[in-house]
């Protein structure tokens, strides 16, 4: 099953590569943008309640899909490219493994527990 996962995440992340091209950016910023995401891991200083909701609202795809389509809608493509990349960035995290978090600590995601 977690083939299967990892394989729909892949072409969710190719997906979103397509979009990025839609825009008008080059692609170095794709490159540069794509771990920005992760700076939503400093919620973890204040405890594991904190950073489970700060990394889940920068890792959840309708927060991403809500903000592309914003973006298209008023025709703001800074905005488009923060939901490409937080709709790309997400799909990257779960093939690799790293899924919404739980508050009971970082290892323990909805795809089970990092490090198993």
């Amino acid at each position: 099953m977690k083939s299967i996962i990892k394989l729909e995440e892949l072409g969710l992340f190719i997906l979103g590569i397509y979009f990025f091209n839609q825009i008008d950016y080059a692609w170095w910023w794709f490159l540069v943008l794509i771990l920005v995401p992760d700076l939503s891991m400093i919620g973890y200083i204040f405890g594991d309640k904190i950073g489970a909701v700060c990394y889940n609202i920068a890792h959840h795809r309708g927060i991403a899909v809500i903000l592309y389509l914003s973006g298209v809608y008023f025709s703001n493509a800074e905005i488009q490219l923060l939901g490409v990349i937080l709709f790309s960035h997400s799909a990257m995290d779960r093939i690799l493994g790293y899924g919404l978090k739980y508050e009971k600590g970082f290892k323990y995601t909805h795809l089970g527990e990092i490090g198993k």
